[in-house]
């Protein structure tokens, strides 16, 4: 049985990966676009060498992988060198999370339910891989204040909260506690499994 395959976007700040947390807590498989960069700058020698040669060798840290820090500084103000980076490791993530899907099909008693925090999902039409898109969303200055007050400029070339809620399936303004957040997660993860489990229309 292949498990339901749920995404979650929102703004910068909006509260995703509290919300993958929650999922997780509430029995669903988890992973997120993060973890899986992550994964790739410490292990594929390609991406690597791709960084290196785009970017130069500032890039990477006193262990010799590259390090997310000293990328995102490059890149910054640099849009070019950003498109670069985007479009070098979008596919692979992609291939990891299929991958890894894939995986959990495969074990004995699959979950029900697999969800993955996507940040550019409508940006780049990575929704048609899912099943079913959570949006997380929140008022810009409560957004900004999570962040510490810092603005990002990132955020002009999301698309706005507002069309992303009007093509997802669930939608959750996060302007209460956590508690909040995880008790709608819990409700959201009831309905999924009933999904999951009912039959198919013939």
């Amino acid at each position: 049985m292949r498990p339901l395959a749920v995404a979650i976007t929102g703004g910068i700040g909006a509260g995703k990966s509290t919300a993958l947390a929650s999922f997780r807590r509430h029995g669903a498989a988890t992973v997120s676009s993060d973890e899986i960069v992550h994964h790739l700058l410490a292990t594929d020698p390609d991406v690597k060498r791709a960084l290196v040669e785009r970017l130069g060798e500032g890039i990477l840290g006193d262990d010799g992988t590259p390090d997310r820090e000293l990328i995102a500084f490059r890149v910054f103000k640099d849009r070019d060198a950003l498109d670069f980076l985007e479009q070098l490791l979008h596919p692979l993530v992609s291939r990891e999370y299929l991958t890894w899907r894939e995986q959990l099909s495969a074990l004995p008693s699959p979950p029900q339910v697999c969800v993955t925090e996507v940040p550019l999902l409508y940006e780049v039409g990575a929704d048609e891989r899912f099943d079913k898109v959570v949006v997380i969303t929140a008022p810009a200055k409560l957004r900004e204040a999570r962040r510490g007050g810092r603005t990002d400029d990132r955020e002009a070339r999301l698309l706005p909260d507002k069309e992303k809620a009007k093509r997802a399936d669930f939608v959750y303004v996060n302007t209460g506690t956590p508690e909040q957040l995880d008790a709608w997660v819990a409700e959201v993860m009831e309905t999924l499994a009933a999904e999951s489990t009912a039959p198919a229309a013939s």
